[in-house]
Formats: C-alpha cells, structure tokens, sequence
C-alpha cells in the first residue's frame, strides 16, 4: 500500500465535495480542517474542479486533496497538474488507470463486482473504490468479498451516512468511507461553512466514539489497592478483580498497586479506532508518551497515554474490544 492510501486510512473519512463556485474552495478547505478532517475529495463534475484543487492546495499546502469522478486520462492529468495527490474513479476505466499506475499517481479506481478488484490486482494495487457501496450490496457485498480478496482494501462510497458509517469501518477489509454527508451542498452555496466544520466534528466524534473507560487511583501499595477495590465491592457490589499491578473495581475504578502515571491516577478514554484516534490528536499538535504504548499479539495498539497530565491525572486510550 502506497503512503497517500496510508494515509487515507489514517482519516478513516474521505468528504466526497462538489465545488460549483470556485470562490467556495478555500473556505471549504478551511472548514474541513477546522474539523479536524484535512482530506477532500474534489469531484470533477463541475468545469471549475481542477481550479478549485488549485486554490485548496495553495491555502491549505498540509492537506491531502484528491480528485474525484475522475473519467479520463485528460482530467486525470488537469487534477495532478493543479495539485491533486491522489485520483478516484467511480468505475474501473483501464485506460486511466493503467495510465495512472504507469505515471506513479495514486489512484483508487471504482470496482462493485469481484471481476474488477481482479482487474485491479492484475495492475499491482491493493487498495479500491467500492461503488455505488449501498446500491452494489453493501456491507453483506464486503464481507464476502474479504474471502477471496484478503489482501485488498476498499473505500465504500455511495449511500453511506453517519448512520452506517461504523458498520462499513468496522469491516477489517475496509480503508476508509468516503461521503458527502457531511458536507451539504445547501452550506457551500449559503456560506455557512461553520456548519460544515460541525458536521465535520460530529462525523469525526461518530466514528472515534470516546468514552469514559474507567478511572485509576494510585495507591502506595498492593494492600492498600486490595482493600480499596474490597470496599468498593462491599458498598456497590463492585466486583474485585485482582491483577498483575492493579485491582479493578467492576470495570469502572482500577487501584493501582504501586504509583503508576498522573500525580493522581490516569483517567482512561476508549475509542473504536485507537490508531486513527493517535493520529486524530497528533495533527492537533497533542503528544504522546510513545514509550507507554502496549501493543497485542498481533503488533496492534491497544493504549498509549498522552505526554501531559491534565489536572493532576495522566490520560490514556485504550482500544475498545
């Protein structure tokens, strides 16, 4: 997998946006970062698509622009010359696409059935559009498709919404989910690209999902833990569960054996996707304590704490299960 679908993968969401008034590119732009989403993919169904482009990766140079609804080789060229960094295709054209591989531009061609994704294997890549996702079979469609095709991903586009948005990116098999939902046509033509930023947020908040995990207590000692988590169960009906450095409390208080980090104790946050979730936050300039990070069998992460306490607490993600 090339770096641009990396870091595709790394957003998780791809905003699929149709620009009729080119004047509306850089607020848009900016909106869509202001979310936290520095990713577009701008459609090539209006004539002022590649100035558009142009316009997005002049005032935003850190963000990844794409273009979208790519049909020829001609337009494949306008959007790489205006600065796309990557070309989407709503169906499997091998002309432009074997033009696209030839010339190393990142390319995400359309495919809705197995003898397309063959076609795309046939060229060395690895990573596809599904489309239309809805229309073509959806999640049942992916799933079956993860059999024979194991080692390619795809980004559904097409019918999906912050309703179905989690089901799709559940699916090992799945990069990223492109969409327009949250960016209506009715905000760019009226201006309001504040409501675009907060449709851009609740996409985001919808697909990392934080909740509060639980909450730990440093304790000086394994006793001093034990009889705390003893008190809990007594009292609530906590269930004590003893560990390796710490005694859990049901699953919403864990005393720590020993002082761990925070000068308080750490407050725990789950998220669905622990891994976009770091880069989420990276982009914003939060750091990490990369040397607390622990990883499963498989090399997954599965928590890492931030580089700075928060009110006398350190705070960590873990991925939920």
């Amino acid at each position: 997998m090339d770096q641009i679908c990396k870091e595709i993968g790394s957003y998780g969401l791809v905003p699929v946006i149709k620009i009729e008034d080119a004047s509306k590119a850089v607020p848009l732009a900016k909106a869509l970062c202001d979310g936290g989403l520095p990713v577009a993919e701008v459609t090539f169904r209006t004539k002022c698509a590649a100035e558009a482009i142009r316009l997005m990766t002049n005032a935003c140079p850190d963000m990844l622009i794409g273009a979208g609804t790519v049909l020829s080789v001609e337009q494949a060229d306008q959007a790489v010359s205006a600065g796309a960094k990557f070309i989407v295709s709503p169906g499997f054209n091998p002309k432009v696409v074997k033009y696209c591989v030839d010339n190393k531009i990142p390319i995400v061609p359309g495919t809705s059935r197995p003898s397309e994704v063959e076609a795309a294997i046939e060229l060395g890549l690895d990573v596809v559009k599904f489309f239309p996702a809805e229309a073509a079979g959806g999640i049942p469609m992916l799933s079956s498709m993860n059999g024979p095709y194991a080692g390619i991903k795809f980004m559904p586009t097409g019918g999906i919404d912050e309703k179905n948005l989690l089901n799709y990116l559940k699916l090992k098999n799945v990069l990223a989910c492109g969409g327009s939902f949250m960016v209506k046509n009715q905000y760019i033509s009226e201006d309001r690209f504040d409501l675009i930023t907060a449709d851009v947020k609740l996409a985001m908040t919808t697909m990392l999902d934080f909740r509060l995990a639980h909450i730990g207590v440093n304790c000086d000692n394994a006793e001093e833990a034990k009889k705390a988590a003893a008190l809990m169960e007594t009292m609530f009906g906590f269930a004590a569960k003893d560990g390796n450095s710490s005694v859990f409390a049901d699953t919403a208080l864990e005393f720590m054996k020993s002082p761990y980090l925070g000068s308080k104790g750490h407050i725990a946050i789950s998220t669905n996707f622990i891994d976009r979730a770091v880069d989420f936050f990276r982009r914003k300039g939060i750091e990490f304590n990369d040397e607390s990070a622990k990883y499963g069998d498989k090399g997954t992460l599965n928590a890492i704490y931030f580089k700075d306490e928060f009110f006398g607490f350190a705070i960590h993600l873990v991925q939920k299960k």
